[in-house]
């Protein structure tokens, strides 16, 4: 099955349906699908790739279904009562460890945290409430894995506030955005510990010297991007190495920040947001290395759509002073890579 299917539409077009969500301009003669149109037919393909027991791609990896899920559900394709999601939740449900409380079983420690994000989100996506015991207690298990919780680690260990592949790991954004997300859909207090705690984390992972960020790399580019993880939690560089951030960890830090009570004014995320207007496109993943090809693109437009809608904002203005109405930019750029079928491939080894 095709990865970027289950990245594109659970995760971007979840998150585009709207007044700005159609791309119906002539281009090149052709006539641009509609957001319904893609998502559609997405939705078409993903029908005829479901295995019997309700899953998407198991022996790929068990979070898949989550993500599959979340995306047919959130974006409205289907209903939770659909034959396709309702078998689809019973494999998720059956993936709980009534013991640790994740919903990762049969996953090694490497990613536990990634897959219980994805099918917790799935499971209360589908609105059901007979599904609210293992979602509280997936929340409970991020909470205490958290850096700092459970392991009492203080603010002076740089991963602090952080989330990893598991508990007892060092922290990345990556997986803390996604961590930050479960709980939001849990329902977890806004003022709950583990808020401050990631904001701490957040901020320590952007190119910016500040008071909330001590690394010394921080000013180093001092742009206000992302980085993925710190310098500190491995490899042999000086931890005042430069770490050029990118678009998918930037989007990610912006998020990152507003769900943990970060206001649009705090310099932090001006800053984050001065680098997207400088840095604007849904063509490639924006810092990544040269020649990196299409690494990390539909991570990026998931980690975009879901940053843009949180925090409210309908258009990006970029350097140049143009307003881009992003959800049509993306609805756009997944319409002219949508395959016949459906689906979506990788054209670069994620």
């Amino acid at each position: 099955m095709r990865a970027c299917c289950l990245l594109a539409l659970p995760f971007a077009l979840a998150f585009l349906p709207s007044p700005h969500g159609t791309a119906q301009e002539k281009k090149g003669g052709f006539k641009a699908k509609s957001w319904e149109e893609v998502a559609t037919a997405a939705a078409t393909y993903l029908k005829t790739a479901q295995a019997e027991d309700g899953s998407w791609s198991k022996a790929t990896h068990p979070g898949i279904t989550g993500v599959v899920l979340t995306g047919l559900l959130k974006a409205g394709v289907v209903t939770a009562d659909d034959p396709m999601a309702a078998k689809g939740l019973a494999f998720v449900a059956s993936l709980a460890d009534t013991k640790e409380g994740h919903l990762a079983v049969g996953e090694q420690i490497r990613h536990k945290f990634y897959t219980t994000s994805v099918n917790l989100q799935a499971l209360k996506a589908s609105g059901d409430k007979k599904y609210d015991g293992l979602v509280a207690a997936a929340a409970a298990y991020f909470k205490a894995g958290q850096v700092g919780a459970a392991d009492e680690k203080t603010q002076d260990d740089p991963n602090y506030g952080g989330f990893g592949y598991g508990p007892g790991t060092r922290g990345d954004l990556s997986n803390t955005h996604f961590a930050l997300d479960a709980l939001v859909a849990a329902g977890t207090p806004k003022d709950d510990p583990a808020f401050k705690r990631a904001a701490v984390f957040v901020s320590r992972c952007q190119n910016l010297k500040s008071e909330f960020n001590d690394q010394p790399f921080a000013s180093k580019i001092n742009d206000g991007s992302f980085i993925y993880v710190l310098p500190a939690a491995g490899g042999t560089a000086p931890l005042d190495t430069p770490r050029p951030g990118y678009g998918s960890m930037t989007f990610a830090g912006v998020k990152s920040l507003a769900l943990c009570g970060v206001g649009a004014d705090d310099p932090r995320r001006k800053k984050a947001m001065e680098w997207v207007a400088h840095n604007y496109s849904v063509d490639v993943n924006p810092g990544r290395d040269a020649g990196a090809g299409g690494q990390g693109y539909y991570y990026y437009l998931v980690s975009m759509a879901r940053s843009l809608d949180a925090i409210g904002v309908d258009t990006v203005t970029d350097a140049a002073g143009k307003a881009h109405d992003w959800r049509a930019d993306i609805t756009r750029a997944l319409s002219n890579r949508q395959k016949r079928d459906g689906s979506w491939g990788n054209d670069f080894a994620m």
